[in-house]
């Protein structure tokens, strides 16, 4: 029974962070959004970053295991293992030196910049995630997606 009152307790918190964040996160992406819609909806005017067919599948498998990654860390704040979510954030987003040597073979420095960040903030959201704080832990999540959100309204492939 405990793991579901846990899991109640985050949704409550969710329920009480996400209207002041949400807003945030909503801007960039409606902004992207209605950008398209009055350019015409074929129109993408987000930056290419003119990948390789090799390199685009590489980059997006990459992107479906940092979703997986998060995914995974939500579960684990719901269940109380702090531990293995910041294992997670460490190990699977963090700035490790494989993913310091992946940004930084990108031409444009905007998006090394923008993938450098991301990872850095996952680093911290594994140094958040132990110290087992419920609020801290959705404010560093909430960081390190703020990531992801600027980097997928300002880049594509």
């Amino acid at each position: 029974m405990k793991p579901v009152m846990i899991f109640f307790g985050v949704i409550c918190t969710l329920s009480m962070a996400v209207p002041s964040y949400a807003k945030d996160s909503a801007d960039g992406m409606e902004h992207m959004m209605m950008h398209q819609h009055m350019m015409g909806e074929n129109t993408d005017s987000r930056t290419s970053l003119h990948l390789s067919p090799q390199v685009k599948q590489h980059q997006l498998a990459n992107m479906r295991s940092h979703l997986e990654a998060v995914r995974n860390i939500v579960g684990l704040i719901a269940e109380g293992k702090f531990d293995e979510a910041s294992n997670i954030a460490h190990d699977k987003l963090g700035l490790t030196p494989e993913m310091k040597k992946m940004c930084n073979m990108f031409g444009n420095d905007d998006f090394k910049k923008l993938g450098l960040a991301f990872h850095q903030s996952a680093d911290e959201l594994g140094d958040v995630l132990k110290k087992g704080n419920v609020q801290a832990s959705l404010n560093a999540l909430h960081t390190t997606m703020n990531s992801c959100v600027q980097c997928h309204a300002t880049f594509r492939q």
